[in-house]
């Protein structure tokens, strides 16, 4: 039987936004010069898939198939076998192998990177056969927002436990109203997991609630570079039982229940996702994973759910200024959840999963201060993407409403089946019409009158302890009041992050220019703390204005913060200060027996990139 081992993610291949920038549509050869590694990489409009220079067969090299009129195939040059680079499968001989595909991930600044997962389906090890289910024994209750209550056989687990207060700083709140036994359920569970640092899963304000009946209750999470629970002991809530699991390897609760974490092709640093299988039935949660285990996810799952919603991000609600008007956002907002509605249909259509539930998404900007950003932010439907899916496809759609509950089995076996969804009892309420704002913004309207800020020392304190510098990028920092105006009495000031000074006027060179207007308790909470400062932009507590008006569309519509490397406009990089500053409260906060992450991941060392002409290639033959 084989046995799991750790995934890790070895880079083969770095181009550069200009070599990316040059790939021509179809077949491009490439080789990386300094290990000699040869590659094929093949455009289709926005789209771009890749594999080794390697038949299959018996170790070829492929070469342009001048008998292809389609521009797709290549051919071996042992062997004549042939390979359509666009769908990855050899069409000569006809039905014989798929080429092992690598995952094509575009970084920060528009570059791609070419990734090889070792092992690349780690699900597949220690096979299991589905067993027959009993009703009842596999049942998926919605709670709220990402969290979901499994019961899987006589054991119980959750899922990203958001149940009560805020998510990042004050910005966001429950669209769903919880069932009124919430604390009970969790309390109850027998394992919780937690996908990522991000307050929408890891959310304090439950967790404390949690921790003071259940302190030791097991909690599994992914070994991210970015610890999930990097600000634990400052949080102030006990958890004495916290277990960071390595990626892709099965982890056994009993003889009939395992789960196994994986990490985010785009983000993994930070995001993971999750197989639980029960008796050979697997449960699939990509969460909020861009392109979860880089796009190599299990087919027919029993069960797959994901996020769908869009709009976890300052942008563009909170920019201004140019291009930015109140139309621009509109269009670009309609077509931005419309491309993510196609993307999960299309993913869910390849992976075919037997049902699939939407999401991770039920979140509203509630705060009256927050009116416009509601307004503006607009989300996608769960209802749209499902008939969107089921035109498509024959898997069974789920929109979860609070309390209700899947039988999977029931499902499984008709899916017709009035008792495979127990709804809620009639008259449950399902939306939140009132929320408890009160004593979450006490807290951070303490931090307002801290004597830290007495004097404008902090400021350099700060920013120097935050330590993001030899860097061309002028930040003018404002503290506002809740409708952005300044704050009266509130700092003002600049920051040249090219030397990490402050000065009174911006510099004389050309230099990019970034404004930052900020709601004065959550940034001198987030600063106070040493916060993540995804509580001011996802949590729409900033405005932004910036010159010039550049930005990397992958990094700021998400709202993920990257962790390394060097930008190259004025646009993201605030949010790569925020990220740096972040990397370095983690390290000051963190205690030993959480902080615990191992590299999973292979530095590159292909610097450079050799393009191979087709007519090259023959010559080498």
């Amino acid at each position: 039987m084989e046995q799991s081992i750790e995934q890790t993610t070895e880079v083969l291949l770095c181009l550069s936004p200009g070599e990316a920038a040059d790939l021509k549509e179809g077949i491009n050869f490439l080789r990386n010069k300094k290990t000699g590694k040869d590659f094929i990489l093949y455009k289709s409009k926005n789209r771009v898939r890749a594999c080794k220079n390697t038949c299959k067969h018996q170790g070829g090299l492929f070469i342009k198939d001048i008998e292809d009129l389609d521009g797709r195939s290549v051919r071996c040059t042992k062997h004549n076998w042939r390979l359509d680079v666009s769908t990855m499968k050899y069409v000569n001989p006809p039905g014989s192998f798929c080429q092992d595909e690598l995952v094509v991930e575009m970084d920060e600044e528009n570059g791609l990177l070419l990734l090889e997962l070792n092992p690349p389906n780690p699900w597949d090890s220690e096979p299991r056969s589905p067993e027959h289910l009993a009703f009842g024994e596999v049942q998926i209750t919605y709670l709220t927002h990402a969290c979901m209550d499994l019961k899987l056989g006589d054991k119980r687990m959750v899922f990203d436990p958001w149940l009560t207060g805020p998510a990042f700083a004050r910005g966001w709140w429950l669209l769903h109203e919880p069932p009124s036994d919430w604390l009970e359920r969790l309390c109850r569970a027998d394992l919780i997991y937690i996908s990522h640092m991000h307050s929408d899963h890891l959310s304090y304000p439950t967790l404390k609630e949690l921790a003071g009946r259940r302190p030791d209750i097991p909690i599994y999470v992914g070994n991210t570079e970015r610890p999930v629970f990097w600000n634990l002991n400052q949080s102030g809530v006990q958890l004495t039982n916290i277990n960071i699991v390595p990626f892709g390897i099965w982890q056994q609760v009993d003889k009939n229940l395992r789960f196994m974490i994986l990490m985010d092709g785009v983000h993994p640093e930070m995001d993971t996702c999750i197989i639980v299988e029960y008796k050979g039935h697997k449960i699939l949660n990509t969460v909020d994973c861009t392109r979860p285990n880089g796009g190599r996810l299990p087919e027919k799952v029993a069960l797959m759910m994901s996020d769908f919603a869009g709009g976890a991000s300052g942008f563009p609600m909170t920019f201004s200024g140019g291009k930015f008007t109140e139309e621009w956002k509109a269009q670009f907002i309609k077509a931005e959840r419309k491309k993510l509605l196609n993307y999960k249909a299309r993913l869910v259509k390849d992976l075919q999963p037997r049902i699939y539930c939407p999401f991770a998404g039920y979140f509203v900007e509630s705060h009256p201060s927050d009116k416009y950003i509601k307004e503006t932010n607009i989300k996608n439907d769960p209802n749209e993407l499902n008939n969107l899916i089921k035109k498509n496809s024959d898997v069974v759609t789920w929109t979860p409403r609070p309390g209700a509950t899947l039988d999977l089995s029931r499902m499984l076996k008709d899916p017709t089946d009035s008792k495979g969804i127990i709804e809620p009892p009639e008259g449950t309420k399902i939306y939140k019409d009132s929320w408890d704002f009160e004593p979450y913004l006490n807290i951070l309207n303490a931090a307002v009158g801290d004597d830290i800020f007495l004097h404008s020392s902090w400021i350099k304190e700060y920013f120097t302890w935050a330590g993001f510098k030899d860097y061309n990028l002028v930040v003018r920092m404002i503290e506002t009041d809740e409708d952005f105006s300044p704050f009266p009495g509130g700092y003002d000031y600049l920051v040249d992050f090219l030397d990490l000074s402050f000065p009174k006027e911006r510099p004389s060179r050309e230099h990019p220019y970034e404004e930052i207007r900020s709601r004065v308790d959550v940034i001198r909470h987030v600063v106070k703390n040493g916060l993540l400062w995804d509580d001011l932009y996802i949590g729409f507590q900033t405005r932004l204005q910036r010159s010039p008006d550049i930005y990397h569309h992958l990094v700021v519509s998400s709202g993920h913060v990257p962790t390394s490397g060097a930008a190259r406009s004025g646009e993201h990089t605030v949010h790569r200060l925020w990220a740096h500053s972040a990397h370095l409260f983690r390290e000051a906060s963190l205690s030993p027996q959480v902080l615990e992450p191992l590299s999973n991941k292979t530095p590159s060392h292909a610097t450079q990139l050799e393009v191979l002409p087709d007519a090259l290639w023959v010559e080498q033959t």
